[in-house]
C-alpha cells in the first residue's frame, strides 16, 4: 500500500500532498524568490500557437518546392480530380506535339550550326546542291599545307625582327620575368683589361 501511495503521488503531481497536520508545512520549489523565472500558461499556448504555425508554413512550403512529392494521405474518403485531364479540359495533346516538335527541330538546326564538319545527309536522290567554295567562280582559297608554311614564315619573320630590334637597340636591355635568371657584364667584370685609358688616347688623337 505505501509503494502504492508512493507510485501514485509519483506519476500525479497535480494532485498534491495532503496532510490533516497542522504543524506540518513546505516551502514551493517552484514559486521560491530565488526560483528563475518560469512562463506562465497563457505564454506557453501562444509559444505552442507560434510553433504549430511555423511548422504549418514549413510544411506549405516543401509541398511548394517540391511538387514532385505528391499529396498524402491516409483517408481512403478522400480523392481529388485532375484539371487537366478532366472531361471539360481543353485539348491540349496536339499543342504539346507542335511544341515537342518545334523544340527538336530548334536543336536540330543548333547542332548543323555548331558542327558543320558533319555534313548534310539525305536520302533523296533527286536532292543536290553545289558547294560554295568549291565553285568555279570561288576565290582562291590556300590549302592546308600553304596555311601551315605561311604560319612558319611569319613566325621566322617576327623572331628575326625581334633580333633586330635588340641589335640595333642595345639600350633596351634584356627583360625577363624569371627571378632565376642572372648574367655579368662582359665589359665591367674584374677580368675586364683597362680601356678607359685607351678611349681617352683615341679621342685625344
Amino acid at each position: 500500500a505505501a509503494l502504492k501511495k508512493s507510485a501514485v503521488a509519483y506519476m500525479h503531481p497535480e494532485v498534491g500532498v495532503c496532510s490533516e497536520d497542522a504543524t506540518l508545512f513546505g516551502r514551493n520549489y517552484f514559486e521560491r524568490a530565488s526560483a528563475p523565472d518560469v512562463e506562465s500558461m497563457e505564454e506557453a499556448e501562444e509559444k505552442a500557437k507560434i510553433l504549430a504555425e511555423a511548422a504549418a508554413l514549413k510544411h506549405l512550403a516543401r509541398d511548394y518546392m517540391h511538387p514532385e512529392v505528391g499529396v498524402k494521405t491516409t483517408d481512403p474518403a478522400l480523392f481529388g480530380r485532375n484539371y487537366f485531364n478532366r472531361y471539360s479540359a481543353p485539348e491540349t495533346e496536339d499543342e504539346r506535339a507542335e511544341i515537342l516538335a518545334e523544340a527538336a527541330a530548334l536543336k536540330k538546326s543548333a547542332v548543323a550550326y555548331m558542327h558543320p564538319e558533319v555534313g548534310v545527309c539525305s536520302e533523296d536522290a533527286t536532292l543536290f546542291g553545289r558547294n560554295y567554295f568549291e565553285r568555279a567562280s570561288a576565290p582562291d582559297v590556300e590549302s592546308m599545307e600553304e596555311a601551315e608554311e605561311r604560319a612558319k614564315i611569319l613566325a621566322e619573320a617576327a623572331a628575326l625582327k625581334q633580333l633586330a630590334s635588340d641589335y640595333m637597340h642595345p639600350e633596351v636591355g634584356v627583360k625577363t620575368t624569371d627571378p632565376t635568371l642572372f648574367g655579368r657584364n662582359y665589359f665591367n667584370r674584374y677580368s675586364a683589361p683597362e680601356t678607359e685609358d685607351e678611349r681617352a688616347e683615341i679621342l685625344a688623337e
